[in-house]
């Protein structure tokens, strides 16, 4: 079945196409929760289990969005339309991601405005002279204020949608090479200035050196289990956020060597973010495994008894921002860019229309913690927030990148042949013919268990 779009935009650089994709998959989880699971999964042994994992798992389906997205030049919207056989119907999947990246900004956008209000807080010295039980109250004090929350998640929204209004290479790949840029140096900086912190070194243990009793502590099916959901989830796979960038790229690169190089940067920021935190917590005598309250009320505990701490905090705050924003600009581009070829619309008719609808549709999120907080929300975790968090990575998320491996792999789909064409045109790493029987036998049963044990585990 044809599909045609006219004037398709590009990316300017392969290194805009990386900051891009790599910016996408960086997120929030990266910084707070990848330490603190590898504390809990012994240090070094969650982080072997974790790098794996990655390859075997999340790379490949990576490679396969890529393709998908290069081999039709469209968004997910229309692109399983153009690759698959008539009479097919695998393009409902395109309308799934559709729907799956909306309801992950309808919750994120919120968080994203999280950080950028502890910025202004931080920087205006808001947390000076407050004690930890101070500094709970304030995160206390943000979560019960709908008014606060929603004018920064509007901020973010605001932001986003005119980036990406400005057109592809003029808005989103010259931002998200400055944030990019900015956010990798202000991690090194942050790292340099915590390994340097006076007992720091019992930090750096915990997080980097292998300790397989702290391991069986925790149980070593649920290290090897934390640690293959982690490298699922990170990369944002599945619901076709990165077969977006896939089709404003040309076949001059093969799409594993791709896929590697942004795994790396994104497991940089991970290590990086562990380098951060734990000598701090250490130094300072703190809870390494507080979980997002390790962001909120243990890392601002930290900045306020630290020399320049009002400085440094400020610079996380900013490294958060940047890394929050990185993936709102990168979702923002695939709803808006499935919406113009939905509609017909012009990118900046599609955004201002997005900058109204995204802003009604996370007001759920914002008042979930106050006036919507209902006791039903309990088994999700207690907000909106946590049922749409579970329904896009829980749900989505595996089922999507499910879609995507069958629909390459099989006979019934586009097709191993066309999808290893596709995947190996161009310089760089090929994918050999030899893995066909682990991708098509051995990962949909790996996707299917992520996906039981996340819902087992929710519930049971």
């Amino acid at each position: 079945m044809g599909v045609t779009v006219l004037n398709r935009e590009k990316l300017g650089s392969r290194l805009g196409f990386i900051l891009i994709s790599a910016g996408c998959a960086i997120g929030i989880g990266n910084v707070w929760k990848f330490p603190y699971v590898a504390g809990q999964g012994g240090g070094g042994v969650f982080v072997l289990f974790y790098l794996l994992f990655l390859a075997i798992l999340g790379v490949p389906v990576m490679v396969m969005e890529f393709s998908v997205g290069r081999a039709s030049q469209l968004s997910p919207l229309n692109a399983f339309k153009k690759l698959e056989k008539p009479g097919q119907k695998w393009h409902f999947h395109g309308y799934v991601c559709l729907i799956a990246n909306c309801l992950l900004m309808m919750f994120y956008t919120t968080v994203a405005g999280w950080m950028l209000y502890y910025f202004v807080l931080t920087a205006s010295g808001r947390f000076a002279g407050l004690s930890t039980d101070g500094i709970s109250e304030v995160f206390g004090s943000m979560m019960g204020n709908y008014l606060v929350m929603g004018l920064f998640t509007v901020i973010v929204i605001a932001i986003g949608m005119f980036i990406c209004s400005r057109s592809l290479q003029g808005g989103l790949e010259r931002c998200t090479k400055f944030m990019m840029t900015a956010l990798l140096v202000v991690m090194i900086f942050l790292a340099i200035n915590s390994i340097l912190l006076p007992g720091a070194g019992e930090g750096l243990r915990f997080f980097l050196i292998p300790d397989f009793g702290r391991a069986m502590e925790n149980g070593i099916i649920n290290t090897i289990v934390m640690a293959m959901n982690q490298a699922f989830f990170t990369l944002s796979i599945g619901i076709g956020s990165m077969a977006i960038f896939g089709s404003y790229i040309g076949r001059d690169r093969s799409l594993l060597g791709e896929s590697l190089t942004i795994s790396v940067l994104d497991t940089f920021v991970a290590i990086c973010s562990g380098l951060i935190i734990f000598p701090a917590c250490f130094t300072y005598g703190v809870d390494q495994t507080a979980g997002p309250q390790l962001i909120f009320v243990t890392l601002p505990n930290i900045f306020n008894n630290m020399p320049l701490g009002r400085f440094w905090g400020s610079l996380f705050f900013v490294f958060m921002s940047f890394a929050a924003l990185s993936t709102v600009l990168a979702v923002f581009e695939n709803i808006i860019c499935c919406t113009m070829e939905l509609t017909g619309w012009s990118r900046k008719k599609t955004s201002l229309v997005g900058f109204f609808v995204m802003t009604i549709l996370s007001l759920p999120c914002v008042l979930g913690f106050s006036v919507w907080a209902w006791d039903w929300l309990g088994v999700f975790g207690g907000s909106i927030l946590d049922l749409e968090d579970f329904l896009v990575s829980n749900i989505a998320l595996p089922l999507g990148s499910l879609v995507f491996l069958l629909f390459c792999v099989s006979r019934y789909g586009w097709g191993w042949d066309a999808f290893l064409a596709e995947a190996n045109t161009g310089k760089g790493l090929k994918l050999h013919k030899r893995m066909r029987c682990y991708l098509t036998y051995i990962l949909p049963l790996i996707v299917l268990f992520v996906f039981g044990f996340g819902i087992y585990d929710k519930f049971f």
